[in-house]
């Protein structure tokens, strides 16, 4: 098509192929084409690109905000801005039209630490749960929930009481994936507490009697952290297992990412810095 002809749809596309697949992770590009197939192109992609004023795009926001929250339109701004970013680098568009229109503010959510009483209620209400050593490391180390389903074996230093975060895991379409972390900030090395090394310890003596009685070879390439079924668990089926831990504790409303705040708070309490922290 020619470029002064080019519609909107064809322009996403476009970007898709020709930006987005070669620049970013597949995650990125499996959100990112979501949400132009399902609500972008039936919205937008039949006005030509040179013809999309900012008029249209305040109308789609004002639509789309009656049907969803306004977080998620705000992404779908940042979606469709980035877009006409690229449009006018390549010479389409004279401006981004996406910048002269307001966008939906998003609420904050409120971020929902536990207070060290509040951790032994969950930890003394937990302990028999399936998902307690994967919560009992979340709460000791901060580490986030990709990371500690990505976990192996050999990422475990018990003895100079390290771990390190080489890997995580991802559900993409309905299937979970290991990937590298994104940053190399994100590939560190996180300290334990020796109290989390002998917990981990006794942990994966129980999980090697297990393999035995199974018959599998236990091997430091074995996740930490895995399903009952052997399998790598799928984070949707921890957050809701973790959701129902919670709530049977009495702390509703707290999800599995405040752990990750948790840990910094007891952190802060315990007097550490917060260059160390984070």
């Amino acid at each position: 098509t020619p470029p002064g002809r080019l519609t909107v749809g064809e322009h996403l596309h476009n970007w898709l192929e020709g930006y987005v697949k070669t620049n970013c992770s597949q995650r990125t590009l499996d959100g990112y084409q979501s949400i132009i197939e399902t609500h972008l192109i039936p919205a937008l992609g039949h006005i030509q690109l040179k013809a999309l004023y900012p008029q249209a795009i305040q109308s789609y926001y004002g639509k789309a905000c009656e049907r969803l929250s306004a977080r998620t339109v705000h992404h779908h701004h940042r979606v469709l801005s980035q877009s006409l970013k690229f449009a006018v680098r390549q010479g389409y568009l004279g401006r981004n039209p996406a910048e002269l229109v307001d966008a939906p503010s998003p609420r904050k959510k409120v971020m929902r630490t536990l207070t060290p009483g509040e951790v032994e209620v969950l930890f003394e209400n937990a302990q028999d749960n399936y998902y307690y050593p994967v919560t009992y490391t979340a709460v000791s180390t901060g580490l986030r929930q990709a990371e500690l389903l990505g976990l192996r074996w050999r990422d475990v230093d018990l003895d100079m009481l390290s771990i390190s975060v080489s890997q995580v895991l991802y559900k993409r379409r309905g299937i979970c994936v290991f990937k590298e972390p994104k940053t190399a900030h994100s590939r560190r090395r996180v300290a334990m507490t020796p109290k989390l090394a002998l917990f981990l310890r006794e942990y994966k003596q129980e999980r090697g009697l297990l393999y035995l009685e199974l018959g599998k070879q236990f091997t430091l390439d074995d996740l930490v952290f895995i399903s009952v079924e052997l399998k790598p668990i799928d984070p949707c089926v921890l957050s809701h297992a973790f959701n129902r831990m919670a709530a049977q504790a009495g702390l509703g409303g707290v999800r599995f990412h405040d752990l990750r705040h948790t840990f910094a708070s007891l952190m802060f309490l315990r007097g550490a810095k917060s260059k160390v922290i984070s």
